[in-house]
């Protein structure tokens, strides 16, 4: 039976993740208490971001953070879960209205403003998003930078904030970035090279025959009784294979709707839409107060 010792408690993890859910609940109590016919999207919005902060939270703070210590196959683990499965809840959830109502309405001016900057719609073109995320997921990945994370902690944080901060721009821009079945049929084409991308990457590790990483290299063997080149193979073919294909599910999804009927009101949505201007941030809620 695991214990506390294998769970990550330190407060620059934990404290993040409670703030982010207390602002969150705390804001869609107060819309939850002025809006009726907004309910059913605010429900909605409610159980994807608990869904999406239990997956962010048990990839930072379970025992699988600190198997990653010792395993780089569990530390890919860990990563896909951050930014495939938490990313992509926490996106779909549009937390933006109630997020704004945790604040009083002098913040939630200034925050609704900053939302229509014009260096939003630059960052959520699904090109630009594609483009980040890849360099992000190539660079941490290069030695000398991924050493560098495992080395220190500080760095490791550094390192797990580019991911999810990517990883929600990303998915963001294929979700909300361009509307219309010609938006549909960027993002299936920036998913399709993500996952080449993201496939490429770990087939490399997967055909290596030396690990790549110090640390790792210097543990030996790992509790699972692996060798650090195979630990190092089975993180590759976890990057390659599941998220891979992950990727390529989501491009096939977005293809066989730009190829079928109408499009979900939730796909024509963009960041400083009148929606956003009005704290309404999912489709059904309209009807919520303005952030004012």
């Amino acid at each position: 039976m695991r214990g506390l010792s294998d769970w990550t408690l330190s407060p620059e993890v934990v404290l993040p993740l409670a703030a982010a859910l207390l602002l969150y609940a705390l804001g869609f109590a107060r819309l939850w208490r002025r809006v009726e016919r907004g309910r059913a999207g605010l429900r909605r919005g409610g159980l994807l971001f608990a869904l999406g902060w239990l997956s962010l939270a048990g990839a930072l703070v379970s025992p699988l953070h600190e198997g990653g210590e010792r395993s780089f196959a569990l530390h890919m683990i860990e990563h896909e879960l951050i930014m495939l499965v938490a990313a992509l809840l926490l996106v779909a959830a549009r937390p933006g209205a109630a997020l704004l109502w945790a604040f009083p309405a002098g913040a939630r001016r200034w925050l609704g403003g900053a939302g229509r900057w014009p260096i939003w719609p630059a960052l959520t073109s699904p090109f630009v998003a594609t483009a980040i995320q890849s360099a992000v997921m190539i660079g941490w990945h290069a030695p000398i930078l991924f050493d560098l994370a495992l080395e220190s902690e500080a760095w490791h944080i550094v390192q797990h904030l580019c991911f999810v901060a990517a990883a929600l721009l990303f998915w963001w821009a294929m979700l909300h970035g361009s509307p219309g079945r010609g938006g549909r049929m960027v993002a299936a084409l920036c998913l399709f090279v993500t996952s080449m991308v993201g496939g490429g990457l770990g087939a490399l590790m997967a055909l290596s025959n030396s690990p790549w990483y110090g640390p790792y290299a210097a543990l030996g063997l790992t509790p699972e009784g692996l060798t650090p080149a195979q630990d190092q193979q089975l993180a590759g073919v976890i990057m390659w294979v599941p998220g891979g294909l992950y990727h390529l599910a989501a491009a096939l999804w977005f293809l066989a709707r730009s190829l079928g009927g109408s499009e979900p009101e939730a796909l024509d949505h963009r960041p400083g839409d009148r929606d956003d201007r009005a704290g309404g941030d999912e489709p059904g809620q309209r009807d919520l107060p303005a952030p004012a």
